[in-house]
């Protein structure tokens, strides 16, 4: 329990001193094997080392060998060698081994079905169950038609609700250590798939149920607050989080304060940025941070600093998330409007008066470049949503969608998104559809699996 605790606290050094305290005590007890992968897994997550994660995969058939050593009549038994395969297939999945990581993602999936039988009232089982489903939910239409040859379907909506329901059930059993876990995976869901951008306060509520000093807490926090437009509550949380000493090192807490920072246009964003470059070991987010530095100096105006980090954007970091192929393409482009940058970035941490305010004293003919009459119309677009102001959100977003629905850049594909979700809320369910499946149907263009996955759960929502 103590290193369970550690480990969700991301004390992971505390964690395994405990762990080998109990081998050397109780060299009989299976679960420190459960929980030397508990530690490998939040070692990869914390760091994105493509290294610790190959150390993970190698160590995966040994853990299993020996979790199937154990009392075969524990509930524990078949669930831990499960969690072992999910974790493992979990991060698979986000190094790019998608073939593999379906499979150990299946194979856990029907030792997890298996011990729901043995043992209805095990609640464990259900977490790892209703993640599944959630992943399985969210890939993408290319990805599917893998799941499906192996068997696998998955829902998003259905593995949220039954985590929805766990968090209640759990808190007043014997597994409530387990909550954590349970609110842990509800924040990442609800932002990173879901995309909720209305669930500030009932996350915060979750997450101040957590331990209060852990670091892990503090962290999610921020990062809640900052995909969620509340931009000062995340630089307050990220900026008191717990630094050294037990706690495992977190780069990603530099990265989002950076950002934070860029948003609210403070002086020392900057800081914080390439920080985060000469801390993290990881591939993600280089060229991106390059980028927010490269705009930070732009927005000082000063052209020497702004075209030095450009260059670093170009030859520095990797492109294999979407932000990283995004901040190479926005190098590789025209430089952005000044009003309409500063616009971008009030609107991306909630400071929506202030984003229009650059943009209502804009004329889009007094923009030179088609790209940006088309930014203009869609910054409009977003401003007005976020202000509950629905039919200009529309109009704006149906001139974006008129003038970009053949370009490269995601503003009409977004528009249409947005659109969609609109009439969604209207209930106008056929007219939703009609912009969900123009969302698909754009091609080519930047953040195109992301939005096309989002457009296809809207289809399901909507029932078309």
């Amino acid at each position: 329990m103590e290193a369970y605790n550690a480990i969700f606290s991301l004390k992971l050094n505390e964690a395994r001193a405990l762990i080998r305290e109990e081998k050397q005590q109780n060299p009989q007890n299976g679960i420190t094997v459960l929980l030397d992968s508990y530690v490998d897994f939040f070692t990869v997550l914390t760091s994105d080392s493509k290294n610790e994660y190959e150390k993970l995969k190698a160590r995966r058939s040994a853990r299993i060998d020996a979790l199937d050593g154990n009392d075969k009549s524990s509930p524990y038994y078949l669930f831990s060698q499960a969690e072992v395969y999910m974790q493992c297939g979990l991060l698979k999945g986000k190094f790019g081994d998608y073939m593999s990581s379906a499979n150990d993602l299946k194979k856990a999936r029907n030792m997890l079905r298996d011990n729901m039988k043995k043992y209805p009232d095990f609640l464990p089982s259900l977490k790892s169950i209703a993640l599944i489903d959630v992943v399985f939910g969210a890939l993408p239409s290319s990805m599917k038609s893998v799941a499906s040859f192996l068997g696998m379907k998955g829902n998003i909506q259905t593995g949220v609700n039954q985590l929805e329901k766990l968090r209640l059930q759990i808190g007043n059993t014997k597994y409530s250590f387990f909550k954590d876990e349970v609110i842990f995976f509800l924040c990442y869901m609800d932002i990173d798939v879901l995309h909720n951008k209305d669930n500030y306060a009932k996350l915060s509520g979750y997450l101040a149920d957590m331990d209060d000093k852990s670091l892990l807490r503090g962290y999610l926090q921020g990062y809640v607050a900052s995909k969620t437009a509340h931009n000062d509550e995340a630089i307050k949380h990220l900026e008191k989080l717990p630094k050294g000493g037990p706690y495992t090192p977190l780069p990603a807490v530099n990265y989002l304060l950076g950002n934070a920072k860029l948003c609210r246009m403070d002086s020392d964003a900057n800081v914080f940025l390439a920080r985060y470059i000469n801390e993290y070991k990881g591939m993600n987010f280089i060229k991106d941070s390059y980028l927010k530095l490269a705009y930070f100096y732009l927005l000082r105006g000063d052209e020497a600093k702004y075209q030095y980090y450009l260059k670093l954007v170009r030859a520095r970091g990797y492109t294999v998330d979407e932000k990283d192929k995004q901040a190479l393409k926005e190098a590789n482009d025209s430089r952005p409007d000044v009003d309409l940058l500063k616009a971008r970035l009030y609107f991306d941490g909630g400071y929506y008066a202030k984003a229009l305010a650059e943009l209502k004293d804009e004329k889009v003919n007094s923009f030179k470049i088609p790209r940006d009459k088309m930014e203009f119309y869609y910054r409009l677009g977003r401003v007005y949503e976020r202000l509950n102001k629905q039919d200009e959100a529309v109009a704006n977003y149906q001139k974006t969608i008129n003038m970009g629905k053949g370009a490269t850049y995601y503003y009409a594909a977004n528009a249409a998104l947005s659109i969609g979700s609109i009439y969604e809320k209207r209930r106008d369910n056929k007219r939703a559809a009609s912009y969900y499946k123009q969302a698909i149907d754009m091609k080519n263009h930047e953040y195109e699996k992301s939005i096309e996955m989002q457009a296809e759960e809207g289809l399901d929502r909507v029932g078309k």
